[in-house]
């Protein structure tokens, strides 16, 4: 134990946080490129993720200023000399495998872009003997033609009549036709899709992640040169962002591949891919669902995988989306990332850290902070923890910022910035705290790694039930899986105690089941195997509960015939009245009772207080638990935890110190917002220093009476750092309120004189104290971020020096410091240092204007939320007291 707490005090390099390091144009200089990883580096950050992306400004001779062409000479040295730079300060580089994203770019052709299956429809007037077929082009291939009854929104899929003669690029047709009748024409086509935010020269055509030899063309003409400029010293990963290939559900030769990998000719269904109801319709969307993933996962992440080890790297990547892959697509990756902190409902983290913890892949990262408080430069240092606090209740394990713009000195402040997302370099002014911030970060990702996974709740994804429902143009297994389990199925289960992974029926089939409960979501579909399995592991004690209904159905047009009336009795069989380890619950709602029943909760709280998470790792002498309050309002509980070690002590992440916690199981938890904290079960009685008991915290939440302590909001000098402005600042207030300061971005120096007479020297504590935060009504918005709802008495953080030394930092509850030590008898000099946001100085001045940048390049992005910027309130709001305690 001793060692994991010296470890928790003084985490590896490896744990720090990484960001994404966007190279805009590239216009990237090696002067800027040291300059800027050295300054992420002082401020705790440990690795960088490449990522070339649009044009800021045009090409300037007159200043030097160029954008270089991607995987030039000039850029690939810009990639070696980065390289060499991280290396030498002990810093990780990890590599987009392209721009922008998807993969794709100028080399790619029309023959190798992301494919698609084109439906067109035209209606045949009474009397037609024939009508036009549609247009083929470089590229296209017309697979079948049907005449079927109906108009092209209403029509029959099920009773249609292939039809095979076309002469002069005409359907021939039937002498006779009653009614109402169209030409259906199939059409392998391609999306049309490219690389999205591209640099200049990585325009073009998305690839087609179906096909073997598109893949390969990617790697030999774009990878390759990559690697190359890192020479002896491979980067740590190779990236593939979220996948995001619009639409893309065929390739050229999907029919050959179907009939092998299916036994059967997809030809004649294609109408019920299209419009198709009823069970054989789901059946063969369900088998083209099959093979869309098998042909992503044998012709894409495998062979980028493979080559990654080959060249002494690791594959890291973002595997949900569209192409159709699977929750057991992540285990051909060694490095699974996900995103999103939606930590009550469905995620693509939690997708990746489930297949991370199935198949025994120790490290998940995830993208953090996407659109985090938009606009660019509007998130806080607590923003970043409240995000955080959710993606580590999910289990990830290594923060990769989104992100850290390049930035030349020729952009002034606060520099350039990424179109949708916050910016985490010191041209943000909160940067005095970003080494804090850092570190809490770090110590968390690091813990996380400990032990293994202690969830004990798999939930089966319906991802049969999701591919049976694809449809042209519609195929994503994550875009179902929200509608699949409905919105009360993930909170039954957090709010009653329990964590729990997502599982698949691949996952079954291959690693079994390792979890002492099993739930299926209202599952229609489940391979014979897969349920097999599920027979077995209930039969060795393991616990299973249906939720609505059990499954019915085997999945896949072959299958269902010889399969489904077995798949239908072991449900039968499984969910008799008064079996033992199987239940059927009508909903989701009376899940919670059923869990209880097979074991009880992990963390029970004597009252539900679904704002509180937590997740848990188990190591052979101790068990951990990171328990975090994820709402904007403070909540006191007491927690019981499932444990067989005797002794519980805290670890403060902040500081990295253990304290004593008390024996036995039951602990008073007082959260204030967003607060977290870090409880270890052992067998060894606590033998430090006692510090602060978390009653004396309850009491602290509970006592919120500001008359209490040494007003001192009167009386400070204020000097604006950058401007040189000094303020004599009889009541403290926002910089806003006044014109010469609303538009102030960056530090400004508060400073007073504080007696501290003998009684107060006598208190063993004395605070700092700024007071509470004040939560902010939730509100929806049109993107897809999230924020801290709270808003602190600083904006947004501060540095506190007593005599000239520092005494700790401000920027999350609680808002406090403690002083005491650095205090002596008589006059004592207090100085704040106190930073806000850059959006005071962007709302004072006009936006860029990038209409000759949109004209030479075409509009490669829109700046999110820049419109009728309005300055923040900014500095010390007040009240502000010294607390002397007992």
């Amino acid at each position: 134990m001793q060692q994991l707490r010296e470890g928790f005090a003084h985490p590896p390099d490896d744990a720090r946080v990484m960001m994404r390091w966007w190279w805009f144009g590239p216009a990237v200089e090696a002067p800027e490129l040291a300059r800027e990883l050295e300054t992420m580096n002082a401020g705790g950050i440990g690795g960088v993720e490449i990522q070339p992306v649009y044009p800021m400004e045009l090409d300037d001779p007159a200043k030097g200023f160029r954008n270089l062409t991607y995987l030039s000479p000039e850029f690939l040295d810009r990639v070696r000399y980065a390289n060499d730079t991280a290396r030498r300060l002990g810093m990780r580089v990890s590599l987009t495998l392209g721009s922008g994203w998807p993969y794709g770019g100028s080399y790619v052709p029309v023959t190798h872009a992301a494919g698609m299956l084109h439906v067109v429809a035209e209606v045949v007037a009474p009397g037609m003997q024939s009508v036009a077929a549609p247009s083929i082009r470089n590229g296209e291939k017309l697979l079948a033609a049907f005449l079927a009854a109906g108009t092209p929104e209403h029509y029959d899929a099920a009773h249609t009549e292939q039809i095979s003669t076309i002469e002069d690029g005409r359907l021939r047709l039937p002498t006779k036709m009653d009614g109402a009748h169209i030409a259906l024409f199939f059409v392998s086509s391609r999306t049309g899709q490219q690389v999205k935010r591209a640099a200049v020269g990585a325009e073009g055509f998305v690839l087609n992640h179906f096909s073997e030899e598109a893949v390969e063309d990617h790697l030999h003409t774009v990878a390759e040169p990559l690697l190359r400029a890192f020479g002896d010293h491979p980067p740590s990963s190779v990236f593939s962002d979220s996948l995001e290939v619009y639409g893309s559900d065929w390739t050229p030769d999907m029919l050959e591949e179907f009939r092998h990998r299916r036994g059967y000719d997809l030809t004649p269904y294609l109408p019920l891919l299209a419009v198709g109801t009823g069970p054989k319709a789901e059946d063969v969307r369900y088998d083209w669902g099959r093979t869309l993933a098998e042909l992503i996962d044998e012709h894409y992440l495998a062979p980028i995988n493979a080559w990654a080890r080959e060249h002494h790297t690791e594959f890291r990547s973002q595997s949900y989306g569209t192409p159709a892959v699977t929750l057991s697509s992540n285990a051909l990756v060694d490095l699974p990332e996900g995103e999103g902190s939606q930590w009550h409902s469905f995620s693509y983290t939690r997708w990746a850290t489930s297949a991370s913890h199935v198949y025994g892949r120790p490290i998940t990262s995830t993208e953090t902070w996407t659109w985090l408080h938009s606009p660019a430069f509007h998130a806080t240092p607590l923003d970043m923890k409240a995000e955080a606090d959710a993606f580590f209740l999910q289990g990830s394990n290594q923060l990769v910022g989104h992100g850290w713009p390049y930035s030349p000195p020729s952009a002034g402040e606060p520099g350039w910035s990424f179109y949708a997302a916050a910016v985490f370099n010191e041209h943000n002014p909160w940067w005095i705290v970003m080494p804090e911030v850092t570190r809490y970060l770090q110590r968390m990702s690091w813990l996380l790694r400990q032990g293994k996974p202690a969830n004990d709740v798999a939930v089966l994804l319906p991802e049969e039930d999701a591919q049976a429902r694809f449809r042209p143009g519609h195929v994503s297994i994550t875009d179902e899986m929200p509608k699949l389990l409905g919105p009360d199925l993930i909170p039954a289960i957090l709010d009653s105690g329990y964590n729990f992974d997502f599982i698949d029926s691949a996952a079954i089939d291959r690693e079994g089941i390792h979890y002492p409960i099993l739930v299926m979501p209202a599952l229609e579909h489940l391979p014979l195997e897969t349920y097999r399995r599920i027979e077995a592991y209930v039969r060795n004690g393991g616990t299973v509960v249906a939720v609505g209904h059990a499954p019915s159905k085997a999945p896949g047009l072959m299958e269902a015939k010889q399969d489904s009336a077995a798949v239908a009795q072991i449900s039968e069989e499984l969910f008799q009245p008064g079996a033992k380890n199987s239940r059927l619950v009508p909903d989701a709602k009376t899940l919670p009772e059923a869990l209880d029943t097979a074991l009880k909760p992990d963390v029970a709280l004597r009252e539900t207080v679904p704002q509180i998470g937590f997740i848990h790792r188990r190591l052979p002498d101790a068990d951990l638990y990171f328990v975090a309050n994820t709402d904007n309002e403070p909540h006191t509980a007491e927690a019981t935890f499932r444990t067989d070690k005797a002794h519980a002590e805290w670890l403060d992440a902040f500081t990295g110190e253990a304290s004593g916690a008390g024996d036995g199981h039951t602990l008073k938890l007082a959260l204030r917002p967003y607060e977290s904290r870090v409880i270890m079960f052992t067998n060894e009685r606590w033998s430090g220093e006692r510090t602060r008991a978390e009653s004396e915290n309850v009491q602290a939440l509970q006592a919120a009476d500001m008359s209490h302590g040494i007003d001192i909001r009167h009386g400070w000098k204020v000097t604006f750092d950058r401007s040189g402005l000094t303020e004599e600042m009889q009541t403290l207030h926002s910089w806003a309120d006044e014109d010469a300061t609303k538009c102030y971005s960056g530090t400004a120096t508060y400073v007073r004189t504080v007696d501290a007479a003998a009684a107060l020297l006598k208190a063993r504590v004395v605070l700092l104290d700024f007071g509470e935060g004040t939560p902010v009504e939730r509100t929806a918005s049109h993107y897809a971020g999230s924020r801290a709802w709270l808003e602190g008495p600083v904006r947004e953080a501060a540095v506190v020096y007593v005599n000239g030394k520092e005494a700790g930092t401000v920027w999350h509850p609680p808002y406090a410091v403690d002083i005491r030590p650095l205090l002596h008898q008589g006059a004592n000099e207090l100085k704040i240092v106190v930073a806000n946001t850059a959006i005071n100085e962007m709302a004072g001045r006009a936006a860029p204007d990038y209409r000759l940048l949109n004209l030479r390049y075409g509009e490669r992005f829109t700046p999110q939320d820049m419109d009728h910027l309005q300055p923040l309130p900014s500095g010390i709001l007040g009240p502000l007291r010294l607390v002397p305690e007992e």
